[in-house]
């Protein structure tokens, strides 16, 4: 889910913006990876053709709940219109098995022509190892036509690797009418007022907050924000640097979320819930059963595919304020989807990505995909209420932390992921957490 000064970026200016990182949840659709799929991928330089002598363009995507599972196919299908000679195949998976596979594809030295990314550690491993193309060149003609907050991810060392199609954050989306039948008047601006409304909603009967503990990344927004809130941007840049998170304020992030966890505010079985299935986190806001969860600017579209969708109930709330902490309440969490392009792909993966990000094309991805716009042109397609909402919290944000998951190694954002959980469930201390995110860190 690097060198750290490439995973925080500042976000003053950034516009309307999202992030399908985990829009993304379902199962893993459409092709059926084992080995098969693995073997799919391409050796650098490559070309592979159909049977009719296409140039097929293989593209992965975590695009797997409605609408965007049916909107990425229609737009590779319109690119194939207006180009007879290339075939886009598609290849979609749930972000966790996206993830392995894409760890598994990067030791083989084989990654798929066109496939997501989120920028940060990840995505410079894979360029260290010689895999990824360089699109500067490429994009050059028409990267002015983006939001530049959009590339901020994916440009290191002065040259851009992946075209983004979203930018985005975190924050709470909570149910307005639980809220007020707990007698909860405005969304709590402090992590005080954010443990207090918690007690008022379960003294009320009603289950503060859904969680997809099975999943891991969503209990790592807890402690990420807690600890961007306790020792700012620059004290996380400098934990990173150093390679060292066992200082007073990540232990005291960690101890905060273990005050939350004591009150015992998630869902029944939250432990082995998953995200987007009708059983999980998104269906329990969906449905009502839950007043709050802490997600990205996809949330609304889950819920709705998940479970019911509560309409006009559903509001948005920036992470709270820590008192004494360094972090404002402004600084924001979240990150950027794109697609990077495998060393020696065919020009057709480019000339593919070119037509996905046309002002034309992105109006068609705001209206009918929920997905935020980051070609300057389309910005007027935004309307719907609530990613303006996500929209206007990331146009005042003070700072932006690209998620921990992806901003660092793959080992240390998953040790990260693994230590939280821990944590959550009761079998590490916030210390503990620390100290292993800490020797995995220093191992890289």
């Amino acid at each position: 889910m690097p060198a750290f000064d490439r995973a925080v970026t500042s976000a003053s200016g950034a516009a309307s913006s999202a992030l399908s990182r985990r829009r993304v949840l379902a199962t893993a659709s459409a092709v059926g990876l084992g080995a098969a799929g693995l073997s799919a991928c391409s050796d650098s330089g490559s070309t592979t053709t159909d049977s009719q002598g296409r140039t097929v363009v293989e593209w992965w995507h975590i695009q797997t709940t409605e609408p965007s599972q049916s909107v990425w196919p229609e737009r590779a299908k319109a690119f194939e219109a207006e180009n007879p000679d290339v075939r886009i195949k598609l290849v979609s998976l749930e972000n966790d098995a996206y993830k392995s596979k894409m760890t598994a594809l990067t030791s083989s030295g084989k990654l798929p022509d066109i496939y997501h990314t989120w920028g940060g550690g990840v995505l410079e491993q894979q360029i260290d190892a010689g895999l990824v193309e360089d699109l500067t060149p490429s994009i050059k003609p028409w990267a002015d036509t983006l939001m530049q907050a959009s590339l901020k991810p994916y440009e290191i060392e002065g040259k851009t690797y992946a075209v983004p199609f979203e930018i985005g954050a975190v924050g709470f989306w909570y149910n307005k009418a639980l809220f007020a039948k707990a007698g909860i008047k405005a969304p709590p601006a402090t992590w005080a007022d954010y443990l207090d409304a918690v007690k008022k909603l379960k003294s009320a009967g009603i289950t503060p907050i859904a969680l997809a503990g099975k999943e891991k990344w969503p209990g790592m927004y807890y402690w990420a924000y807690l600890s961007m809130r306790i020792a700012g941007v620059d004290g996380m840049q400098k934990a990173a640097d150093a390679k060292d998170f066992t200082g007073d304020d990540f232990v005291k992030a960690g101890e905060h979320l273990k005050e939350l966890v004591s009150l015992r505010p998630f869902q029944k079985g939250h432990l082995g819930a998953a995200y987007s299935t009708p059983t999980g986190e998104a269906a329990a806001m969906g449905n009502g059963k839950a007043a709050m969860e802490l997600m990205g600017q996809w949330g609304p579209v889950v819920q709705a595919d998940a479970g019911k969708g509560i309409g006009k109930d559903l509001d948005f709330f920036p992470f709270p304020a820590v008192d004494g902490g360094k972090g404002a309440r402004t600084d924001i969490f979240g990150g950027g989807g794109g697609y990077a392009v495998r060393k020696g792909a065919p020009k057709a993966a480019v000339d593919f990505l070119k037509f996905f990000m046309t002002a034309e094309s992105d109006r068609i991805l705001v209206k009918e995909a929920a997905i935020m716009p980051v070609v300057k042109d389309a910005q007027s397609s935004l309307t719907d209420r609530n990613l303006k909402d996500v929209a206007e919290a990331v146009d005042q944000a003070t700072a932006f932390q690209l998620y921990l998951d992806q901003a660092y190694p793959p080992a240390v954002g998953q040790e990260i992921n693994d230590s939280v959980a821990a944590l959550i469930a009761g079998s590490k201390s916030p210390e503990q957490v620390t100290r292993s995110v800490t020797q995995v860190a220093k191992s890289q």
